[in-house]
């Protein structure tokens, strides 16, 4: 796997907070590569952890579309996209064009703790 440009974090609502504490936790390993996120995702990470993260526009407002665009120009290697399975996502269609672009273009993505884990302890990551 050749080196990761960017790692992009993204939550629901409802998965904020783990996700930030997430990042808190893996600190250590995300100060070595290049973060972005959409909207309050990217500030919140910002904000408790003092990680720089490139934000984009908040997911129903474009955000998930602008990091597919950015898997699609090769920037991005790795999404942690905390989904909330139990609550109706209006911009739903979004969310599955990012899963797909994800698939097309064979970059990880972790839609929940145990995989963000797996794939972020994983000798295949490379720092930038």
């Amino acid at each position: 796997m050749e080196k990761l440009k960017k790692i992009a974090l993204i939550a629901h609502d409802g998965k904020k907070q783990e996700i930030v504490e997430w990042a808190l936790k893996n600190k250590d390993v995300l100060k070595n590569f290049k973060l972005c996120g959409t909207g309050t995702t990217a500030k919140r990470i910002e904000e408790y952890t003092g990680l720089t993260v490139e934000g984009f526009m908040s997911g129903p407002l474009g955000g998930d579309q602008q990091i597919g665009a950015k898997v699609a120009e090769g920037e991005i290697g790795f999404i942690i996209f905390l989904c909330d399975p139990l609550t109706a996502q209006p911009h739903d269609p979004d969310v599955k064009a990012l899963l797909r672009i994800a698939v097309l273009y064979n970059v990880p993505i972790a839609t929940n703790i145990a995989t963000a884990d797996y794939v972020i302890t994983s000798n295949l990551l490379k720092f930038n």
